[in-house]
């Protein structure tokens, strides 16, 4: 039991680990400065606590999220979302941008201006050919990405946080900037901050490979099958956190010249590994960048792929794959921090609908929830997103203003409050309520 929760940890592991998982802790311990602590709990909070919760509860009931959602809420509202969740950690930003880190911290160092155009179109050519061997045999991840790849890369990564802390004084290099300048600010910035590596949203996606997985494994009881899931997400969450503290010390401790300009957790990166491992440093930085960041692909093409193919079975899976492997090429060559900043917006939308779904799929299992309560619920998340993201529009002020008035948002999650007043009324309404999980032909009988 305990050999089947770490193996499917790992192999989670190994799939949720990719590009901004390197990148953004070394950031948070840059711009946290003395307030390091209350910043990285939040990263922590969001990063990890979130995303395992959100894969948890989908394996604890045993489905998948559109057919939660569609029970719970409405089966438009759980197509629309699936749809907007997979694209935006698919092809549209999350797998170009494993490709565009990859690049830029293993390959981009070593070449020329003149060549790192084309150079890196030639490295997301290999990049996604890798990616498609891979994909098309998904039986397979647990042997080649659980077993191998993952206990690689994630030795690499200890190797170089232990080695690279030796070398750094141990206490804050930088003053924190305006945004962490605080523990309550510095608190909020890591939770947003933490929004940016998409592991929530990405459990909602490898929920599907890690119920594939379980499936692989013989369980004796319904209490066997709980606790491994459980061992899974301890293994997952432990090896997450060791890991960000890590990196996000590294930065911490890490002088970064007043005149930089650039993406500081890739820079932070290279600046390490060159100072401990010398003239090898490169050819160890772009193996570790590249396998990690390979392995996140290949989990979303392949979780990506299937949920297409469920909703439009025209397209066989391997055709999927192929189509999500070219649009990621397509869009790598945009560059880093560009996929980045057309990102963030998006995310700020999805992020609170995909935690308070979680919440009411969990409660759900608890009591019966009011179908009129869960529905003004996500009505009432998903238009304080969309505020909050024109909040920070030039040219909208007005709805700033707005926000401004509700409380929690001086730490970004001004739909908080909104959400839990929400959940209450799903659970005191005692009108239209629904019987836990049953599909609309089922109510017609």
């Amino acid at each position: 039991m305990f050999k089947k929760g770490l193996l499917t940890g790992v192999l989670l592991f190994g799939l949720f680990f990719g590009a901004g998982n390197l990148i953004f802790p070394p950031n948070i311990g840059v711009l946290s400065g003395d307030y390091f602590i209350y910043a990285i709990s939040g990263f922590i909070v969001s990063a990890v606590g979130l995303a395992t919760f959100t894969l948890i509860v989908s394996l604890f009931t045993g489905k998948g999220y559109q057919e939660l959602m569609s029970d719970l809420i409405h089966p438009k509202f759980a197509l629309v979302y699936l749809v907007a969740l997979y694209l935006t950690i698919g092809p549209l930003f999350a797998i170009p941008r494993t490709a565009t880190t990859s690049f830029s911290i293993g390959i981009e160092p070593v070449l020329a201006n003149e060549y790192k155009g084309i150079g890196l179109s030639v490295f997301a050519i290999i990049y996604f050919a890798f990616t498609y061997w891979l994909a098309v045999s998904p039986t397979k991840l647990l042997d080649r990405i659980g077993k191998v790849l993952t206990p690689l890369f994630a030795g690499m990564i200890v190797l170089i946080i232990i080695l690279g802390l030796q070398q750094l004084p141990h206490s804050p290099m930088n003053v924190a900037s305006i945004d962490y300048s605080g523990a309550g600010k510095a608190f909020g910035s890591g939770v947003l901050e933490g929004y940016n590596t998409l592991d929530a949203l990405a459990a909602v996606a490898f929920s599907v490979v890690a119920m594939d997985t379980l499936k692989t494994f013989e369980f004796k009881t319904q209490k066997d099958y709980k606790r491994t899931i459980l061992f899974a997400g301890v293994s997952v969450a432990s090896l997450f956190s060791v890991l960000y503290v890590g990196l996000a010390l590294l930065g911490n401790y890490f002088k970064l010249p007043d005149t930089f300009k650039g993406n500081v957790g890739t820079y932070i990166l290279s600046e390490m590994t060159q100072r401990v491992f010398g003239p090898s440093a490169q050819v160890f930085l772009a193996v570790m960048v590249i396998v990690t960041c390979l392995t996140t692909t290949v989990g979303l093409v392949v979780s990506i792929s299937k949920f297409f193919n469920t909703i439009y079975t025209k397209f066989t899976y391997i055709t999927y794959v192929r189509l999500f492997c070219l649009l990621g090429f397509m869009i790598s060559n945009f560059g880093l921090d560009t996929i980045i900043s057309l990102a963030v917006p998006v995310l700020l939308v999805l992020y609170p609908i995909t935690i308070v779904i979680a919440l009411l799929v969990c409660l759900h299992q608890l009591v019966t929830l009011s179908k009129v309560g869960i529905r003004l619920t996500m009505g009432i998340v998903t238009i304080l997103s969309f505020l909050q993201v024109l909040s920070t529009i030039n040219g909208f002020h007005y709805f700033k203003t707005v926000i401004s008035l509700i409380p929690y948002h001086d730490i970004g999650v001004p739909w908080l409050l909104p959400a839990v007043v929400g959940v209450a009324l799903a659970i005191i309404l005692p009108y239209q309520k629904i019987t836990k999980f049953k599909n609309n032909a089922e109510e017609k009988k």
